[in-house]
């Protein structure tokens, strides 16, 4: 159970920050002060592909969760599978 809650929380996380990056100049900026912004070109290659593995890590984890709360569920009110 603590695994499903950990691999959610990775997940939802992580979709949050490439897509503030992705969706806002946030990153772009920081680049740019730092003096590294001849990477800006580079970071569609980066930042979709990441989006992409976040989102199905929050598909994933929450589609294990349910099924281990409902083979707890089954479980705790004495029904067999």
């Amino acid at each position: 159970m603590k695994n499903q809650n950990t691999l959610l929380r990775i997940g939802v996380v992580g979709t949050v920050l490439v897509a503030l990056c992705c969706f806002t100049p946030v990153l772009v900026i920081l680049l740019g002060v730092v003096g590294w912004s001849a990477l800006a070109g580079y970071l569609d290659y980066v930042l979709l592909p990441a989006l992409v593995a976040f989102i199905g890590l929050s598909i994933y984890a929450l589609r294990s969760k349910r099924k281990a709360d409902a083979c707890c569920a089954a479980t705790a009110s004495g029904e067999k599978k």
